[in-house]
């Protein structure tokens, strides 16, 4: 799909553990501020019991997951906008990111430094999206200057788009996100050409110490819930030497660590919600694979992620429920009772259809 969520936060809240927990991929975590200078990539598998159903149901040789892209993005600090801690830099990773998952350390440990040099999530959670806001207040007036021209003379798109561009300002000029504002599709189409930082969605990961002290998430819930954001609570840490274990020793020592929820399962789901993705199966014996794609995606656009051709030279597509198929027993019974059916070039393919294309 090429959509891509950008861990961010301040220096030291555990970004980079929990990068590495994600994908099992190694990155520096250190614990000093700015370890991290250029971005790290991994593509993560996003977890679906259905997939696993499928495979066995096709004795398919191989399984392929649906996956989401996460950047490992350096500390952000106050000031950033201004270039503070090479926040231009990190600021531009951002810039590339289609959302943003936010950690947030939620626990105390004299041992790990915290660049403001107390714990207090509210104010760390205030600060970065303070300079995501001021970052998006110098693109934003710096567009509005450049069509002024044109605004002038009357040009009808320059006219539109220096309406929003005050619009913008305004909430932005109020210490809101530009994401606070109820855009129409026309409306943002024209966003989109900004590249703003603060308009893209926003996921709050918790960072928790299993076993630990923890702060009051109480005011952060609150500010999530205000802004329309989602909030997932996740023990990087833990999660982190979890990945290197198979699925049995991870049980075990989960519920040693007292760590009784999967935050990163929850993490990546939720990860994959926030993009608006969704995901549709091919299964046979060769394989079973879950294919991601944009919800409300027509049936040519979802075979594009299989080929695109797919979209081109759509003809049909053979669509069953996964659960439906499941319950028949084989593909054949499936449509002998008429689960199985035909659609054309306007369905809308749902969450969970197993799809077989016609071209």
């Amino acid at each position: 799909m090429g959509l891509s969520i950008g861990i961010v936060g301040l220096p030291n809240v555990g970004k980079s553990t929990l990068f590495n927990a994600l994908t099992k991929k190694s990155v520096p975590a250190e614990n000093y501020p700015f370890c991290t200078i250029d971005p790290s990539v991994g593509i993560v598998s996003v977890p679906d019991d259905r997939l696993e159903k499928l495979a066995q149901f096709s004795a398919s040789a191989k399984v392929i997951p649906p996956a989401i892209e996460f950047t490992d993005i350096a500390g952000l600090v106050k000031g950033a906008s201004e270039g503070e801690g090479l926040g231009n830099q990190f600021l531009a990773h951002i810039r590339e990111v289609d959302a943003i998952a936010q950690v947030v350390r939620i626990f105390p440990d004299k041992n790990i430094t915290h660049v403001a040099g107390e714990i207090n999530p509210l104010n760390d959670v205030e600060v970065i999206n303070l300079e995501l806001i001021l970052a998006d207040m110098q693109t934003v007036t710096k567009r509005k200057s450049n069509i002024t021209r044109e605004v002038k003379r009357g040009d009808k798109e320059a006219v539109k788009e220096d309406e929003l561009l005050t619009k913008i300002i305004t909430v932005l000029e109020a210490g809101k996100l530009a994401s606070s504002l109820d855009l129409t599709e026309d409306e943002k189409n024209i966003t989109r050409t900004w590249h703003l930082l603060s308009i893209k969605p926003i996921l709050y990961v918790f960072n928790k110490k299993s076993g630990g002290e923890a702060v009051d998430t109480t005011p952060l819930e609150n500010l999530a819930k205000e802004q329309g954001s989602g909030f997932v609570v996740v023990d990087a840490g833990v999660e982190q030497e979890l990945s290197t274990l198979d699925a049995g020793d991870k049980e075990i020592f989960r519920a040693e660590l007292g760590a009784s929820d999967d935050g990163i399962n929850n993490l990546i789901t939720e990860s994959y919600k926030l993009l608006g993705l969704m995901t549709y199966f091919t299964t046979g014996p060769d394989e079973t694979r879950g294919w991601t794609i944009k919800q409300n995606s027509t049936a040519p656009v979802a075979g594009m992620a299989i080929h695109t051709d797919f979209k081109e030279k759509f003809i049909r597509a053979e669509v069953v429920f996964w659960q439906d198929l499941l319950e028949a027993g084989s593909l054949a019974r499936a449509r002998e009772k008429g689960l199985v059916r035909t659609e054309g070039k306007e369905y809308i393919v749902k969450d969970g259809d197993v799809i077989e294309f016609r071209i």
